[in-house]
């Protein structure tokens, strides 16, 4: 059974920085492509970042551009996400995401809320 468990959410004010973890089991972690999404009440979910199997490639959206980090690490089958200079607009729920070609888990969300 794929789990996937979402850690290190919570409130902090704008500016200031979280890491966000994504703890997997269940599965062969080192081969699939892990990402985080996140989502506000009304509206899609969105891409934030996504990193390749070995960590070679990350991507991201350009709203997180420069302020995100996305990490891994294989050993430990945990992902990050490294959220610095933090504004209102990031406040959302943030699901990880593991995937490999037809198959996609969702882990159950962390709430982060920036104040202003």
């Amino acid at each position: 059974q794929v789990q996937l468990v979402e850690s290190g959410g919570g409130l902090v004010q704008a500016g200031g920085s979280l890491r966000l973890s994504c703890a997997a089991s269940g599965l062969t972690f080192s081969t699939y492509t892990m990402g985080w999404f996140r989502q506000t009440p009304g509206k899609e979910r969105e891409f934030a970042a996504a990193i390749t199997w070995r960590g070679g490639s990350t991507y991201y959206a350009d709203s997180v551009k420069g302020r995100f980090t996305i990490s891994r690490n294989n050993l430990n089958n945990t992902a990050y996400l490294q959220m610095n200079s933090l504004a209102p607009e990031d406040t959302a729920v943030y699901y990880c995401n593991a995937q490999i070609q037809y198959h996609s888990y969702w882990g159950q969300g962390t709430q982060v809320t920036v104040s202003s």
